[in-house]
């Protein structure tokens, strides 16, 4: 049996595109994580922010990630 990844998915609460990949995600069957950055504060939103700018190389929603990359 194969452990499958589950994609986690960095967006914005308002992005129309970010909103079109979890429906796409969801319609498919497809589990995810996801965390809307525009909406965390503090030290947390830094942290993601953070994340966001190490994979993507920029601040592009939305950001999908699959394992490592």
């Amino acid at each position: 049996m194969t452990k499958k990844t589950r994609p986690m998915l960095y967006t914005l609460s308002t992005c129309v595109h970010c909103k079109a990949t979890k429906q796409f995600l969801r319609e498919h069957g497809i589990e995810f994580d996801y965390v809307d950055v525009d909406t965390l504060e503090g030290e947390e939103s830094e942290k993601i922010r953070d994340e966001v700018l190490k994979v993507s190389g920029g601040f592009r929603f939305p950001t999908i990630v699959v394992g490592k990359r």
